[in-house]
């Protein structure tokens, strides 16, 4: 493995339930995290995955001006040194948005220096384990009610936890 390459389980373009608009989302593969019930539990084992290269990986994620872009899981933040080289092309040369869905919370994530690199090139997070018994129907965006779906660069401006309204 290079050290441009991530480790992916699939990548669905247009899908509408993974962020605002319409979005080609980035399943990553690995997790610690190992929620009951999850919705993608073949993305906790690295193995059940493929390696990609951040070029082929941006190709393949700016085919569409009309969709921007989601990093889910697997746990992105397990692999964020090369996310953030994604992450940053996409930003910059192509002007997608990006959501990222995390298990880690936005304040474990801010503390660590790598992590909130990846996170400052991000636009909204929803973070928070998944939790099976704290659910209702029709929640959008977010599998259960512990989750929180934050506006990243306002969060991280006015140095407190600041929520996106969809």
């Amino acid at each position: 493995m290079a050290s441009d390459q991530l480790n992916i389980l699939d990548i669905i373009y247009s899908s509408s339930v993974d962020g605002t608009g319409f979005r080609d989302v980035l399943f990553v593969c690995g997790c610690p995290h190992h929620c009951p019930e999850c919705h993608n539990p073949q993305s906790w084992n690295a193995e059940n995955g493929h390696w990609e290269s951040v070029d082929e990986l941006y190709k393949k994620l700016t085919k569409s001006n009309l969709t921007n872009v989601t990093f889910s899981g697997g746990e992105p933040f397990e692999q964020t040194r090369v996310l953030c080289k994604l992450a940053k092309r996409l930003k910059e040369e192509a002007g997608k948005t990006i959501w990222i869905y995390s298990g880690y919370r936005y304040e474990e994530l801010k503390e660590d220096g790598e992590k909130k690199k990846l996170l400052s090139l991000c636009d909204v997070l929803v973070d928070g384990k998944y939790e099976k018994n704290n659910t209702e129907l029709n929640m959008r965006f977010k599998g259960s009610l512990n989750q929180r779906i934050i506006d990243i660069p306002s969060s991280l401006k006015e140095n407190k936890v600041v929520l996106f309204l969809p």
